[in-house]
């Protein structure tokens, strides 16, 4: 049977993962600030630097507008360090992202194709933004590296949203 997807405006529980740097990140539940909330398929994927390089450079507009800025994979810690020495991201960088969070998240996991690729199941990307009280307003699943929401209009959009206090949309 399939795991269920995550519905807009549910509220999430709160996940932990541990955090490039030393300490955890948790997202879901309560807390100060908007979460926008990205997963990456892991140092194996060429597209996600390019993306993930986009992200940290608009961190300081994402910051000013209200948001913790949390990126994670499936990756171990040694993969994500080395992402972060490699391309110096400021963002916080969660690893070991579990099979049961990718289902929470209602994620896509794929196989990979080879050794060459990675050595274990992945998430493919998910974009997500939580209110602070922990409810999901946006949820952008993709099955492959292609498909991912444009940061800069996504910012545009959720600065809008929380300006006019805009309802999580697609709840029918």
């Amino acid at each position: 049977m399939p795991t269920p997807k995550p519905v807009a405006g549910a509220l999430l529980a709160p996940m932990r993962f541990p955090k490039v740097g030393g300490g955890e990140i948790t997202v879901g539940g309560e807390r100060e600030a908007w979460t926008l909330l990205v997963v990456y398929r892991g140092k194996h994927c060429p597209r996600c630097k390019k993306y993930l390089n986009g992200l940290d450079a608009m961190r300081g507009d994402w910051q000013a507008a209200g948001f913790d800025v949390v990126v994670v994979s499936a990756d171990p810690e040694a993969k994500a360090q080395a992402d972060v020495a490699e391309f110096g991201w400021g963002f916080d960088l969660g690893y070991g992202l579990r099979r049961d969070q990718m289902a929470t998240l209602g994620l896509y996991v794929t196989q990979p194709l080879s050794d060459a690729e990675t050595d274990a199941p992945f998430a493919e990307p998910g974009v997500f933004v939580l209110r602070p009280d922990g409810s999901l307003l946006l949820i952008a699943l993709s099955n492959g590296p292609s498909a991912r929401p444009d940061l800069a209009e996504l910012l545009d959009g959720m600065v809008f949203t929380k300006e006019t206090n805009r309802p999580p949309r697609g709840t029918l």
